[in-house]
């Protein structure tokens, strides 16, 4: 007979925490490599083919830079979010809610404003939404106990259904011949991006300083302290007086908005109009789950960790192309990767020890 006993363990070394990341990311390679064998490819050509797909050239990298973009800003708020134990799955949602704002204001007063003035506007109404929406379910939780994971991943088709309404209905434009979506937005609402390539440099460049201030809100304010505390350790924060609907709303707030504010950019840098949900996030605020899992649930990590998604995301499309390997492909890696982080992260925190008895009792 065996017994497992599990043990939290006292610390945890910057080494330590690397070597798991590393052995978690080695044994999803090797499980995803099985899958590859199953559908009869070379599973080493398959995974080089990947990254020399996104990494392997100039117009692969620019266009994993460009599918990063949205990454980080979702990824370093849901970094924050998971940090509290907030389990915000609702970041798909937040995204198309950012979107849906930024089309508003983009249409409403793109004739009338000069650029500036309008594409701030644009990405303030993002924020504002997909902050709204990251409020619903946090109200949810602290007033009624419902569990954020049901009620955020909800929200997310009710956001996917509305927007599929207003782009069949009311706000159907008459330059679609007949499509479903809205008329293009005015020159003035659109993000200017690097030449040569598609990425809307606004947009990033409102993605790093985020993660900046916020690796700085986490590990040098008082407010991080009481966002590690109640994610650590939510008795003793109770203990310590702090206010947890406040800091839960406050995180969600910043969760959701920049979801929201990667929904704008998604819209005024790539698409320039609001068409299907599918189409103006491809899968980005669950990508970027695995993301902040990747990083640590540090947001400067999570620079990285974006990067080395959105380059699955882009050598996926190569492979597709290449290989003949189906669409669901890339969401069958990823889904592969976020298992073994969290079982890792499970690992990582805590100690196993087999032992072994003649007792049968």
């Amino acid at each position: 007979m065996f017994k497992l006993t599990v043990y939290d363990r006292e610390s945890i070394t910057p080494l330590r925490s690397l070597a798991t990341n590393t052995g978690s990311i080695v044994a999803a390679l090797f499980v995803i490599s099985i899958v590859f064998l199953l559908c009869g490819v070379n599973p080493l050509y398959a995974i080089g083919k990947i990254f020399s797909g996104s990494f392997g050239s100039m117009y692969g990298f620019k266009e994993t830079v460009t599918k990063a973009i949205p990454l980080i800003l979702t990824g370093g708020g849901l970094a924050l979010a998971f940090r509290a134990k907030f389990w915000n799955i609702g970041a798909e949602g937040q995204i198309l809610m950012g979107a849906l704002m930024g089309t508003w204001v983009g249409l409403a007063w793109g004739a009338v404003l000069p650029s500036f003035v309008l594409i701030t506007l644009m990405f303030l109404a993002g924020f504002i939404g997909g902050a709204l929406l990251g409020l619903i379910p946090a109200l949810l939780k602290i007033k009624f106990s419902i569990n954020e994971v049901i009620s955020t991943l909800m929200l997310n088709y009710i956001c996917a259904e509305l927007i599929t309404m207003l782009i069949v209905g009311p706000w159907k434009g008459s330059t679609r011949f007949g499509f479903p979506g809205t008329n293009n937005l005015a020159d003035a609402a659109l993000l200017d991006v690097i030449p040569g390539s598609r990425i809307h440099y606004v947009t990033l460049i409102l993605a790093i300083i985020a993660v900046l201030i916020l690796s700085v809100i986490v590990y040098r304010t008082r407010f991080g302290y009481e966002v590690r505390v109640i994610g650590e350790n939510p008795e003793a924060g109770k203990y310590a007086g702090i206010d947890f609907f406040r800091t839960t709303l406050v995180i969600m707030l910043v969760s959701g908005g920049l979801a929201g504010v990667a929904g704008v950019g998604e819209l005024a840098g790539i698409h320039h109009y609001l068409g299907y949900p599918a189409s103006i996030s491809s899968g980005y605020g669950f990508t970027a789950i695995i993301v902040a899992w990747l990083a640590k649930l540090n947001p400067m990590y999570v620079l990285v960790s974006a990067m080395f998604f959105a380059g699955i995301i882009v050598g996926g499309d190569a492979i597709q192309i290449s290989l003949g390997l189906p669409g669901a492909t890339v969401q069958i890696v990823n889904g592969i990767l976020l298992i073994f982080l969290i079982m890792g992260d499970y690992f990582l925190k805590h100690k196993v020890v087999v032992s072994f008895s003649n007792n049968p009792s």
